[in-house]
């Protein structure tokens, strides 16, 4: 009887399930704009936190007339900025598309290589031989949501990427995009993977310099600063002040930071998130998304990338973070009710989610009286070359550490007719006894290693053979890399505080409410799939997140 209640339960499940996806919206079965939002290095519980602060036209309304699932859980590490745009719109992992990091090694080559990296495009709206500009999404070998819509319609959808960073703008937009923008030393640019040269609205956007108007001003706090939250204090120990500032405190002075910093420094305001959404405004007027003439849906990808950039040099506690995202609440409500206006309340569908989280700064956390630490990479290669030295009688057996992996220089090894597995036993034996390693593992033999069963799946999802290293390391809670500077914070593990981000759904087709029932970022492509009657992304191992329609 329990086998049968069971069964009966799964078909009766997947029955509502399909059911209430094919039912969807009957007389206009798609929305005729989507927007995807990524909030770089936007933890979850920034949703709440600063809810009490917000507006009602941004967060709160996101919340308020939407669907929101509450526990949604990256499935891989490293937890990296690359790898969660890629994630969330191909519903994959690096196993499978292959970004397994902003930089990886090729094991064949052992070359860097950086995840947009394309040496055979030049780039568009710039010194057209700059490294900046010869960027593409070849390197992601899975299919996007994007690339289905594309696919499903003919190519009739018109999509676009849209972010000051270029992986943020190229991996959400997919190989068949329309064009990526993304944003060098102020302007915006992109390459000629889309394009011969860019649109003249473009052109004139960067003329009109918003990010001058910005710079040559001060960033002053959104409302009196006696009602943010106080804690650490305006000027403290754990940010790092822009370039000849003597001091952190509030108002900032941009334009005298603009002489050092240099016109990059758009991207650590709140002030580059307002100019993204400016674009993405301009982009939807000018290229009449939303009103496409075949009755088709098309997609914008737009990701809000100052909120990392502020959140690596100033930490989270600061009130430069609770300020930004007071900002970035107000743009949105903005660009909502912009929505409204342009393609109409009911007839769009937006998606927020972030790529990653962020931790505290470990010396906060210290204290505080917490557990926390910071693990010096330099020392410890140095510490373990010189162990496999001794032990081997060669130097230089390990050729990176890198997004927490140990990479093995196996053509050196190889003609040496070194023992590979002694040297990995060696190597995870020794970093096994280092200060803030809770965890090292062989790549390769994972199943039968000591992590814990939803770490090991996340290291096993998170590894590609031709782009990981041979190590994994999984430091302790609270402990990250130092390169140089202790202040600010950082991202990239397994933990709930880089690994627990949010997931808003609104707009067309979707009721009001929340789930607490474990949902993944791989879903998300998925869900936009059903959502628009489409084929998901071909490497995608998601669930549609089904309580999201009535």
């Amino acid at each position: 009887m329990k086998f049968c209640f069971r069964t009966l339960f799964t078909i009766f499940f997947v029955f509502i399930f399909s059911f209430g996806f094919s039912q969807l919206k009957n007389n206009n079965d798609r929305p005729r704009l989507v927007v995807g939002i990524v909030v770089d290095q936007m933890r979850w519980d920034y949703l709440y936190k600063f809810y009490d602060r917000y507006g009602n036209d941004g967060f709160k309304r996101m919340l308020n007339e939407g669907f929101t699932a509450e526990i949604t859980l990256i499935p891989y590490i490293p937890t990296y900025t690359a790898i969660g745009h890629s994630t969330i719109y191909t519903g994959s992992v690096p196993a499978i598309h292959g970004i397994a990091g902003n930089d990886f090694y090729i094991r064949e080559t052992q070359k860097r290589m950086y995840c947009a990296q394309d040496d055979s495009v030049r780039g568009i709206g710039m010194d057209p031989d700059a490294k900046a500009g010869k960027m593409s999404p070849k390197n992601l070998l899975a299919s996007t949501v994007t690339d289905e819509l594309k696919l499903a319609t003919d190519f009739k959808s018109k999509v676009i990427g849209v972010s000051l960073k270029d992986r943020g703008a190229i991996l959400p937009a997919g190989h068949f995009a329309d064009a990526a923008y993304w944003n060098v030393d102020g302007n915006w640019v992109s390459s000629s993977f889309y394009m011969k040269e860019l649109p003249n609205y473009i052109q004139k956007f960067n003329k009109a310099d918003h990010t001058g108007k910005y710079l040559n001003g001060k960033w002053e706090t959104l409302y009196p600063i006696n009602t943010y939250m106080n804690h650490v204090g305006d000027d403290n120990i754990y940010e790092e002040k822009y370039k000849n500032q003597k001091t952190g405190t509030f108002p900032i002075d941009l334009k005298a930071a603009l002489k050092e910093e240099g016109r990059e420094l758009i991207k650590a305001t709140p002030f580059g998130n307002t100019v993204t959404l400016q674009l993405a405004k301009e982009i939807i007027a000018n290229e009449n998304m939303g009103k496409n003439p075949a009755g088709v849906p098309d997609f914008l990808a737009v990701s809000l990338s100052s909120t990392d950039y502020i959140g690596h040099q100033f930490a989270i506690n600061s009130l430069k973070i609770e300020d930004t995202y007071l900002r970035l609440d107000k743009d949105l409500g903005e660009f909502f009710k912009y929505l409204d206006q342009q393609i109409g309340k009911g007839n769009y569908l937006v998606f927020l989610t972030a790529d990653h989280g962020a931790a505290h700064n470990p010396q906060f956390i210290q204290d505080e009286g917490g557990n926390a630490g910071f693990w010096m990479r330099k020392d410890i290669s140095a510490e373990l070359d010189k162990q496999l030295t001794g032990q081997f009688g060669q130097q230089k057996l390990v050729y990176a550490i890198m997004n927490n992996q140990i990479f093995l220089d196996h053509k050196k090894i190889d003609s040496l007719k070194l023992d590979t597995e002694k040297i990995k036993e060696t190597i995870v034996s020794f970093m096994k006894k280092q200060p803030g390693v809770a965890f090292a593992a062989d790549m390769e033999k994972l199943n039968s290693s000591s992590l814990p069963e939803p770490i090991r799946e996340m290291a096993i999802n998170g590894y590609n053979y031709k782009r990981s290293g041979d190590i994994q390391l999984i430091l302790e809670p609270q402990w990250y890399g130092y390169y140089g500077s202790k202040e600010g914070t950082t991202h990239g593990a397994w933990n709930p505080y880089d690994s627990h981000i949010p997931v808003v759904f609104m707009g067309w087709g979707i009721r009001h409410g929340n789930t607490h029932r474990t949902t993944h970022m791989t879903d998300i492509a998925p869900t936009v799939s059903a959502l628009l009657h489409i084929q998901q992304p071909n490497g995608s191992i998601g669930s549609p997140i089904f309580e999201i329609t009535d």
